[in-house]
């Protein structure tokens, strides 16, 4: 696989893909590598992890598209491969002569995976598009936040990573439709992702709300209107707990467990929506019996209760949380920058026969595999190495 573009939605597409077995070859420009490099709000020794994990278990490689021994090289790697995944305007590979006609051309089994703002048609396709404004045009960030407050976003960039997940869904599809054609050969397709469709496919049932009965859904702070008790609840020691007991059944545990378990038949919280519509009243029942125990002895009584709840960790907290040791989610990367181990997000999905690895870190220099890439799969000579490199190619 061959990944063109920089930062987050197409490469994490990448990292996806690289993680349970692909060889993605990550192709930049000689003189413009991925800002993902430098990357990240914490750094040591000037080095920043974002990248780290990022570009984790592929090749790197550079190569110039604007220039045709550039273009040539590239399309002799786009006959050896089964994917390219690009996060280009719209427009962009067409302009360098690489539109999906060209590549497709040289490899009919091709499958074009291509994630930008708004997608490759409609009025808005041209625009520039970044993952705070898709979270924003596609109503997303308007569900965020409280009711009369400014609409906050996540200290992440969310729009990118659902393309990024949507785009990898759409390759692996695209892969398995042409193979079930049986003529692998010719049987590619462009799989277009916009980071604002993305977006916009999160939104349950808030569309068919409106369209059949005009509601507008608002931002919810701390809760879902219609939902409860599902909330944040501080307790004694000031810790924050998610306490989530909307089902009556679980309820009715909650109820008990508070020690008020006639709570679960009193008409005004005996059903799901009867909570709904009494929902401030229900909350404050539940956030003064928190507030009278410290956050361990609540978790305590409510884990034994078989109630959904679970403390607001920070990244501190999940690093120690042996559930996700457990489960392998922190994985060191061993970061050839700073020589040494670095945690970083373990895989998904897990799979039990053929779990995918951490088999590298993102390689600290742009390029660190343009011998091994370009030898190894075009035969490419050492002395045209140093010609392509001397020309500014690679």
């Amino acid at each position: 696989m061959l990944e063109l573009g920089t930062l987050i939605a197409g490469p994490f597409c990448g990292r996806l893909l690289a993680d349970h077995g692909a060889d993605v070859i990550k192709i930049e420009d000689p003189d413009r590598p991925d800002p993902l490099r430098d990357w990240g709000q914490a750094e040591r020794d000037g080095h920043r992890f974002f990248w780290t994990v990022h570009a984790r278990n592929k090749r790197c490689v550079t190569l110039d598209l604007r220039v045709d021994r550039g273009r040539e090289l590239f399309l002799d790697l786009v006959a050896t491969t089964d994917v390219v995944v690009e996060s280009f305007r719209p427009g962009t590979l067409e302009k360098w002569g690489l539109g999906y006609d060209v590549l497709s051309e040289r490899n009919p089994g091709l499958v074009l995976a291509r994630v930008s703002g708004y997608g490759q048609t409609g009025p808005h396709s041209g625009r520039p598009g970044y993952a705070s404004v898709a979270e924003a045009v596609a109503g997303m960030r308007h569900l965020n936040g409280f009711p009369g407050e400014p609409p906050p976003r996540a200290a992440l960039s969310l729009g990118d990573s659902i393309a990024g997940m949507f785009a990898a869904q759409g390759v692996l599809t695209a892969l398995y439709a042409r193979d079930r054609t049986g003529t692998p050969g010719a049987c590619g397709q462009v799989v277009d992702v916009a980071l604002a469709d993305a977006c916009l496919a999160l939104l349950e049932s808030t569309i068919p709300d409106y369209s059949a009965t005009g509601h507008v859904r608002g931002p919810g702070g701390t809760r879902l209107d219609g939902l409860a008790p599902s909330n944040l609840y501080r307790c004694a020691d000031g810790r924050w707990l998610i306490i989530a007991a909307n089902q009556d059944t679980v309820f009715a545990r909650l109820c008990t467990a508070m020690g008020r378990p006639g709570l679960s038949t009193d008409p005004r919280f005996a059903t799901h929506h009867a909570r709904g519509r009494n929902q401030d009243e229900i909350d404050a029942i539940v956030g003064e019996w928190a507030a009278r125990h410290d956050a361990g002895t609540v978790t305590a009584l409510l884990e034994d209760a078989g109630v959904v709840v679970g403390p607001v960790n920070t990244v501190a907290d999940v690093v120690a949380d042996p559930q996700f040791q457990a489960r392998e989610m922190l994985l060191p990367h061993y970061d050839e920058a700073i020589g040494a181990d670095v945690l970083g997000p373990g895989l998904m999905p897990k799979l039990d026969r053929t779990p995918g690895t951490v088999r590298w870190a993102g390689p600290p220099r742009p390029g660190t595999h343009n011998g091994e890439v370009l030898t190894g799969l075009l035969g490419v000579s050492e002395e045209t190495l140093a010609d392509l490199s001397a020309a500014g190619v690679i």
